[in-house]
């Protein structure tokens, strides 16, 4: 999980020097500070987005295996039933 680090006591005396009330700007900064640490563990790292490209290029190997075999399937009914028509019009003829 990402970390990043917020200084509650020099936001907090950042808006004191803009003539927030000293109770205020305290419960200001440690709102933010709050807000920040619930928004990061919701926050996506580099290490997620691997895990899911590798699930995604698993799951598009998978589909392309059973594409390949289908085909495969597909193609060798057809030439079943083309050598079947060919032995057919060779009898007729």
């Amino acid at each position: 999980m990402a970390t990043i680090t917020f200084d509650t006591l020099k936001f907090s005396k950042r808006l004191k020097e803009a003539g927030i009330l000293p109770a205020q700007a305290e419960a200001e900064a440690e709102a933010l500070a709050e807000v920040l640490e619930v928004n990061m563990r919701e926050l996506v790292t580099k290490d997620d987005l691997r895990h899911e490209l590798e699930l995604l290029r698993r799951d598009i190997d998978a589909r392309f295996i059973q594409l390949e075999q289908r085909l495969v399937i597909k193609l060798g009914a057809l030439m079943a039933v083309a050598v079947g028509a060919v032995a057919a019009l060779v009898k007729l003829l």
